[in-house]
């Protein structure tokens, strides 16, 4: 449960993210919703950590956060994607999964 929990502080990361290039923090929906998901992406971290290592914990969530921005950044936004960056976003995800296949289930 706690790698679920850990996943949804990820996208939560993501979207406030993207709401940041978006909205900033505007006082209109769009930056109340922004502020709204940073506040929960960092409970849902927060609670991941009970039961996850903090390194790891860390590293997934920044991780989530990193890829998922970039490819939002691609697709929404129009940015770069070049081989080399594809490549790199690439290597982040197999850290993150090499984070999730060696951390134990327990402390």
């Amino acid at each position: 449960m706690a790698w679920m929990i850990l996943i949804a502080a990820g996208v939560c990361e993501v979207l406030w993210a993207a709401g940041l290039k978006k909205y900033g923090f505007s006082a209109t929906w769009g930056g109340g919703l922004t502020v709204l998901l940073m506040l929960l992406s960092f409970v849902l971290l927060s609670r991941a950590m009970r039961d996850l290592p903090l390194g790891t914990s860390y590293a997934v969530w920044t991780g989530i956060g990193a890829v998922g921005t970039a490819v939002w950044g691609i697709v929404a936004f129009g940015e770069p994607r070049g081989a080399v960056r594809l490549g790199c976003i690439a290597l982040i995800v197999l850290g993150i999964a090499g984070l999730k296949w060696f951390t134990p289930a327990g402390r």
